[in-house]
C-alpha cells in the first residue's frame, strides 16, 4: 500500500504539471473514491467479524455435539442440534457472500470512474484552442494523458483489494482483541462459615431461559466425600465446571473454602485438582502427562504418585520406563490422568464419571486408585449410578 500511495503521489504531481484540467477533474473525483472506499472498508470488516463469528460457532457445535452425544439421543435433540448447525452455516454463507460482493464490485466501479473521467478529458479538450490549453492535450498528447489517467486508477484499484486482505486480518485480530481485553474477574472474597464448600440458591444454565440448576443449594464438610449421582444433562459436570470458576451463576453465591473460586490462583495444583472421564493427552512420554512440564514436580514426587494409584511395576516395565513416548503403549489412561491430578498432592479432588465405559477389570483398578487417591482429601465425584464410591451420595 506504501508502494501504491508513493507511486499515486507522483503520478498527480506530473498530472498537475503538465494538464491543469485533468489534474481538477482528479481533484473532483479523489474525494469520491476516498469516500467510497471507506464505505467498502467499514462494511467489509463489518462483513469479515461476522464470518469469523460464525465459523467459531461451527467449529465449536461439531466438537460439542460429538461430545454429548449420547444426551443429544436422550433427549431426542437430534434436529435441533442439525438445525443450530445449519444455522451457522448459513451465517457464515451470508456473510462471506456480502464480503465477496464488495470485494468483486469494488474494481468495476474504479474502472468505471476511469472511463468517465478519460470520457471528460477527451470531450471538454475538444471544445476548442482555449479548452485544449487549458488541458494540455492535442492530437499527440492525448494517448500519454489517457495512459496517466489509468495509471492513477492502477494504484487506487490496488489498494482496494489490498483493504479486503487487511479487513479480514483485522477481523481475525479483533476477535482475538476482544478477548485480550477482557475485564480480570474481581472475585468477592470473604469467610466462610465452615464449610468448605458451599451452593447457595444457585441458578445456572448455559442458555438464561434454560437453566440447568434451579435455585439449587448443597454444603460439603472439609475432609468429606461426595457424590452426585443423576442421569446425562442433569447438571453434575456443570457443578465441577462453577466450582472451578470457569462460568459464574447466574443467580445465588459459590463458595470455596470461604471465597468465591475466582479468587483461587488457576495454576495451584496443589489445592484442587479435576480427573475428567475424557482423557486429555499431550504431545510427550508418560512423565509429561503426569507434570504437564511442571520442572517443580520432583522424581520424588512422580515415585510417590505412581505407588500410590499402582502404576509403578506397569513404568517400570515400559521401554525407557519414564521417558516412554506416551503413543502406542498400553497403559491405562484413567490411571494416568488420575496420578497426574494428585501428583501435587491437592488439598480437593474433582472426579468426573471416571469409571464411565470401562470393563469390570480395569474399573475395578481405576476404584482401586480413586480410593488411594482420596484419602485425607475432600473428593466431589459424579457418576451415573448410586453406589459407585463409598461416602455421601447426593441425587440430582
Amino acid at each position: 500500500m506504501i508502494a501504491d500511495l508513493f507511486q499515486l503521489i507522483g503520478l498527480l504531481f506530473v498530472v498537475f504539471t503538465r494538464s491543469i484540467g485533468l489534474g481538477f477533474i482528479i481533484l473532483i473525483v479523489m474525494p469520491l473514491i476516498l469516500v467510497m472506499t471507506r464505505h467498502f472498508q467499514k462494511a467489509s470488516l463489518v462483513s469479515q467479524k461476522q464470518n469469523r463469528a460464525a465459523i467459531a460457532k461451527v467449529n465449536h457445535h461439531i466438537p460439542e455435539t460429538l461430545r454429548v452425544l449420547s444426551m443429544i439421543h436422550i433427549f431426542e435433540k437430534e434436529d435441533y442440534m442439525e438445525d443450530k448447525y445449519d444455522e451457522y452455516i448459513e451465517e457464515s454463507y451470508r456473510a462471506q457472500n456480502k464480503s465477496n460482493w464488495l470485494d468483486s464490485v469494488y474494481s468495476p466501479i474504479i474502472l468505471t470512474i476511469e472511463a468517465v473521467v478519460i470520457g471528460l478529458l477527451m470531450i471538454w479538450a475538444a471544445q476548442g484552442q482555449k479548452m485544449q490549453t487549458f488541458f494540455g492535450i492535442n492530437a499527440g498528447s492525448a494517448v500519454a494523458l489517457i495512459a496517466y489517467v489509468r495509471q492513477i486508477f492502477t494504484p487506487l484499484e490496488s489498494i482496494g483489494m489490498e483493504i479486503q486482505s487487511i479487513q479480514d486480518a483485522m477481523a481475525g485480530m479483533s476477535r482475538i482483541q476482544d478477548f485480550l481485553n477482557e475485564a480480570d474477574s474481581k472475585p468477592d472474597i470473604y469467610q466462610g462459615e465452615g464449610d468448605y464448600f458451599t451452593f447457595d440458591h444457585v441458578t445456572f444454565g448455559y442458555l438464561p431461559d434454560q437453566p440447568i440448576l434451579k435455585d439449587y443449594s448443597f454444603k460439603v464438610a472439609k475432609g468429606e466425600h461426595v457424590t452426585f449421582v443423576g442421569r446425562t444433562g442433569k447438571g453434575k459436570s456443570t457443578i465441577f465446571k462453577l466450582l472451578l470458576g470457569l462460568y459464574q451463576p447466574q443467580k445465588g453465591k459459590i463458595l470455596l473454602d470461604g471465597s468465591s473460586p475466582d479468587a483461587h490462583p488457576k495454576n495451584q495444583r496443589h489445592f484442587l485438582a479435576i480427573c475428567e472421564q475424557g482423557v486429555a493427552l499431550v504431545d510427550g512420554t508418560v512423565k509429561d502427562q503426569i507434570t504437564l512440564y511442571d520442572d517443580t514436580i520432583t522424581a520424588e514426587m512422580i515415585d510417590k504418585d505412581l505407588d500410590l494409584v499402582g502404576l509403578t511395576d506397569i513404568v517400570k516395565n515400559l521401554p525407557q520406563g519414564l521417558n516412554t513416548s506416551v503413543s502406542g503403549i498400553n497403559l491405562s489412561l484413567q490411571l494416568l490422568m488420575i496420578a497426574r491430578s494428585v501428583v501435587c498432592d491437592p488439598q480437593i479432588l474433582l472426579l468426573d464419571e471416571m469409571t464411565a465405559s470401562l470393563d469390570r477389570e480395569t474399573e475395578a483398578k481405576v476404584l482401586k486408585a480413586i480410593d488411594a487417591a482420596s484419602s485425607g482429601r475432600t473428593v466431589l465425584s459424579t457418576s451415573h449410578r448410586r453406589g459407585a464410591h463409598d461416602g455421601r451420595i447426593i441425587k440430582l
